[in-house]
């Protein structure tokens, strides 16, 4: 079907055709590298062939090209600032959420070096749109009541892309804390759990490598090969890129329903059947895992309730045990309603960031982890996703 696009010329539209893909699970390669030789923003969202997910509406989504946008700076109201956009632009909307929007959210700060200065968030409706759902492709393009779009012609394009052999050099990956304060940091940060400041934090280190040299799809594509996650992205931002192998969902809505799955709990898998059957049993009842999972549950169920209907939070499943291609994960489902008159991009900012990359309570743990860690995470702990016309979304964690 047609979405209605409000450009200002009051008869454009976007027009959906879809075309078979032949081979029988494809790997979007193609698509992909087609997509980030011709434009300089691109978003590809995968759920990577697994299909665990029953709030999936697509196995993977490309949006290229641009035809609106928004970046906002630090001293921008960010958040109004999307709300604004998702009204003027009835389209099909992809873009990022940066950890340090925090500091809009609460009375929080970053001094900390930003080595990658990806902007704070970025957002835009595409110029072309490729949706992917059982070995097909619906290409979305903008045309008018006078003139089609030429689809044939843009598939025809991207089947023929002969991409350049990829370039790439030694890549030294390093980091700037030492062994003994990591080890005293973490120390400090549990004196902080012993007083009962938090309950628990998400302590992280930045590795980086300097004067890299690599193909950016191709390393995707390769991590992605090898370590397959339901909500893997590639995102390019002029000469910036994103490169995620992410499992964890961070907010989605279908309807007026909000879903949020946290992952709190991780174990490898086994050598053998019964092996790793043992290792998803001890998964599920290891004690320290299960508290972790349960306090960012409550967590969520709090950011939840701050936009719900009353009574419409709800735990869909407690502590589930999902296996991926190197390890069981464990990861709790929560629900609400949204009420009417609230405006589904304040459900996103209610919830903002996920709390299983900050810890509990929230705000004190994010004030904790700005003292202890030494660099801005930037993108890192934020969030990627799609707005469509009649404003359902998905966003993952980064």
């Amino acid at each position: 079907m047609p979405t209605p696009i409000d450009s200002g010329s009051g008869n454009e539209k976007r027009v959906f055709k879809t075309f078979p893909l032949t081979t029988p699970h494809p790997g979007y390669a193609q698509f992909i590298q087609w997509a980030a030789s011709r434009n300089k923003h691109v978003a590809f969202l995968s759920s990577s062939g697994i299909h665990t997910d029953p709030y999936s509406e697509t196995d993977a989504i490309l949006a290229t090209g641009i035809r609106e946008q928004i970046c906002v700076p630090e001293t921008s109201a960010a958040f109004e600032v999307l709300k604004e956009f998702t009204t003027l632009q009835q389209d099909w909307i992809f873009g990022f959420l940066s950890y340090d929007l925090k500091n809009q959210l609460e009375d929080l700060t970053s001094s900390h070096a930003d080595g990658v200065e990806m902007p704070l968030m970025h957002f835009f409706v595409p110029q072309h749109l490729f949706i992917f759902r059982n070995n097909r492709v619906e290409i979305g393009m903008v045309g008018t009541d006078d003139q089609e779009p030429d689809h044939e012609t843009l598939f025809s394009e991207v089947l023929s892309y002969s991409p350049p052999s990829p370039r790439h050099k030694g890549v030294t990956v390093q980091h700037n804390v030492k062994r003994d304060e990591y080890i005293n940091t973490v120390k400090k940060i549990k004196e902080h759990i012993q007083k009962g400041d938090i309950y628990e934090a998400n302590y992280c280190i930045e590795f980086y490598a300097e004067d890299a040299v690599i193909d950016p799809v191709e390393t995707f594509l390769n991590l992605n090969r090898n370590n397959p996650a339901p909500f893997s992205c590639f995102y390019r931002y002029e000469d910036k890129y994103l490169l995620s192998s992410s499992p964890e969902r961070f907010l989605a809505k279908r309807d007026n329903m909000l879903i949020s799955q946290p992952i709190k709990g991780t174990i490898r898998r086994g050598s053998n059947a019964k092996e790793d059957q043992a290792l998803k049993q001890q998964l599920a009842n290891d004690p320290k895992e299960r508290s972790e999972n349960v306090m960012i549950v409550d967590l969520v169920r709090n950011d939840l309730s701050k936009t719900a209907m009353d009574g419409s939070v709800a735990v869909r499943e407690l502590c589930g045990i999902y296996s991926y291609t190197y390890v069981h994960q464990m990861i709790s489902t929560i629900t609400s309603s949204l009420r009417e008159d609230i405006h589904f991009i304040d459900a996103i900012k209610e919830c903002f960031p996920m709390g299983s990359m900050t810890g509990a309570p929230k705000i004190r743990a994010m004030q904790i982890i700005e003292e202890c860690e030494s660099t801005r995470r930037g993108l890192y702990s934020g969030a990627v996703g799609y707005i469509t016309p009649w404003h359902d979304f998905d966003f993952n964690v980064i």
